[in-house]
């Protein structure tokens, strides 16, 4: 077995203060080239690239050996750091080079299938079949630098405010209320499954029942759902619960804690207290639960203005009880063109949408195919409401006050990113609190707990649960960042009878809480505290304050759309013999 050399360095740690120093380097052969009595190889780990240089001075059998290196060779290297003549301003360790005077070859490599740099737009099937390629790329490692100090930071700053690091299980009870449960056969008890943990909610609030008072864990979650750009099958929560509080205490903790994280991070100064917005305010205004307030295109509300117009697609709307809405896009009227305008109307059917009807301000007044329908009266009151001038395009959508928010609120971001005012580098904090206790389902024909049902109602609207549970709001807050759910958390109920209150008003039978909460509420028995927490998805927050499109881009392995990693194969199939002794039977594929 070769020695392996004993580094005194990382590659990207020289500088031109080291020259003179005998040093050792181990890493990846980045590129190599021989340019006759001279060979140049960019050496590589995970904090950069340093050159080694091999030349008439360097010992013959070392400058043959230099001469086999190809690209992913991985190396060790003693030599001298010496300046550069040709200095290279794009890498830090671009004024110095290592001239070598001992090469070991630890392993030679194939021609990898995908480079190993950044920006090399190759598929990103690809990427995750060849991860640990991909790994290897600089900006790679920098995101997981970046995610480990994310990470090293929080547990810094909650250990400081009194919180205990507390694991909770990975082997759950499936509780069927939520996201899809990824289940776990039991081997030594058939028939019964575990649930990997979709948050660890239960259990933390066991541990403020236990007198724990302030618990923090970065956990690891699993939700069987529909991927996105920003979610993945498992992911990491940093989840923390506290008691005797209320909402103002933990906003007041995560505001600190963000302030912090970003100044030790990325250098940011962040100012807080943060903007609180109402979950109502936030919906009539940016059509989202998560406002994203970079930019303008507000949504204002013209119903008032349509009742009576000509145009029977508006006016009918509001006589059937809907409502019209619109956003100013400022500059619009110049960048969209009608083919334009047409396809964002497609994008928005995807949202409910029937259509979307435009207006394009001018200095003469208004273009439109709807502008006939309008008195000089109306279009005037519709220009002053949107506070539009000459340029601006105006966008209508006429329908349910859910359809309008949701194509209108996508619209507006979209559209925002089209024209280029989605700015990664700044940062815009928001609460949105109030958010409505429950939220009724079609598919179930019952009332659900928009957030979970552990969530304390706010007591003026406790008596409202059963008669009138639609209007009922909790004690929830989010906490948005960017046009993004960064975290979310609640009060959360402590009183044994309450919480019976509220399964009553989501149809979960007294039998049906025993059997699925019936822990929770005997601990509640026994004297519980008042109690809140918080979540913050970690993927997504890394991801956000990197600038990055996509949680796969901060996740070391990660899954693809269908829920599969490409790199390992999973999930696989298994043996006759392990699914007997499961005493599971499978259904055969339908194929």
């Amino acid at each position: 077995m070769r020695d392996v050399f004993k580094r005194t360095d990382m590659c990207g740690d020289l500088r031109i203060e080291d020259a003179g120093r005998d040093v050792v380097l181990n890493g990846w052969v980045a590129k190599k080239r021989n340019l006759g009595g001279l060979i140049f190889a960019d050496l590589r780990d995970r904090t950069g690239i340093t050159q080694i240089v091999f030349d008439d001075k360097t010992e013959k059998s070392v400058f043959d050996k230099a001469d086999t290196l190809k690209s992913e060779y991985v190396i060790g290297v003693k030599g001298t750091v010496g300046e550069r003549e040709s200095k290279n301003k794009k890498i830090p360790t671009g004024d110095i080079e290592v001239r070598a005077a001992e090469l070991v070859i630890y392993s030679t490599a194939d021609t990898p299938p995908i480079y190993v740099k950044d920006d090399d737009n190759v598929d990103e099937n690809l990427r995750l079949k060849y991860r640990f390629l991909d790994l290897r790329k600089p900006k790679m490692q920098r995101n997981l630098a970046f995610r480990h100090k994310v990470a090293q930071v929080t547990r810094r700053f909650f250990s400081d405010e009194g919180f205990l690091e507390i694991e909770t299980p990975d082997l759950d009870k499936p509780t069927p209320e939520g996201a899809r449960d990824y289940l776990i056969p039991s081997r030594v008890n058939h028939g019964r499954f575990y649930a990997l943990p979709q948050s660890p909610q239960l259990y933390k609030q066991l541990l403020m029942a236990s007198g724990c008072d302030r618990y923090f864990q970065i956990a690891k979650c699993f939700r069987d759902e529909d991927l996105r750009a920003d979610r993945q099958p498992e992911f990491t929560q940093i989840d923390m619960e506290l008691s005797f509080v209320e909402p103002d205490d933990i906003m007041e903790i995560q505001e600190r804690y963000l302030k912090t994280l970003f100044k030790e991070t990325i250098g940011l100064d962040i100012q807080i207290p943060f903007q609180r917005i109402p979950y109502d305010e936030a919906m009539d205004r940016f059509g989202s639960d998560k406002p994203d307030t970079r930019f303008g295109f507000e949504l204002k509300d013209l119903t008032d203005l349509m009742k009576d117009c000509g145009f029977k697609v508006f006016s009918s709307t509001v006589d059937a009880g809907g409502v019209v809405k619109a956003i100013c896009i400022t500059g619009g009227a110049d960048k969209y063109s009608r083919k334009d305008i047409d396809k964002l109307g497609e994008k928005a059917k995807d949202y409910g949408a029937k259509g979307l009807a435009w207006m394009k301000v001018t200095d003469g007044g208004i273009t439109s195919p709807i502008a006939k329908f309008f008195d000089d009266g109306q279009k005037k009151s519709i220009i002053g409401r949107m506070e539009a001038k000459p340029g601006d395009l105006i966008l209508f959508v006429s329908d349910t006050y859910k359809v309008v928010s949701d194509s209108l609120g996508f619209l507006r971001r979209h559209i925002a990113d089209d024209m280029g005012l989605l700015d990664p580098k700044k940062f815009n904090f928001l609460w949105v609190t109030d958010f409505p206790m429950f939220e009724y389902s079609e598919e179930e024909g019952r009332w659900l707990a928009m957030h979970h049902p552990f969530t304390m109602p706010r007591e003026e609207d406790v008596d409202k649960m059963l008669t009138d549970p639609g209007s009922v709001k909790a004690k929830a807050y989010d906490i948005v960042l960017n046009g993004v759910e960064a975290g979310g958390g609640s009060i959360r109920i402590h009183d044994r009878e309450l919480q019976k209150k509220v399964f009553k008003a989501l149809h979960i039978s007294d039998e049906q809480a025993q059997e699925k909460f019936g822990f929770l509420l005997e601990a509640f028995r026994y004297g519980a505290p008042p109690h809140g927490g918080l979540a913050y998805g970690m993927d997504r927050l890394v991801m956000l304050m990197l600038g990055e499109s996509s949680i796969r881009e901060v996740i070391a392995f990660p899954k693809n759309a269908n829920a599969q990693c490409l790199m390992s194969g999973a999930p696989g199939l298994i043996e006759q013999s392990q699914l007997d002794e499961l005493a599971i039977r499978t259904v055969p594929d339908a194929e």
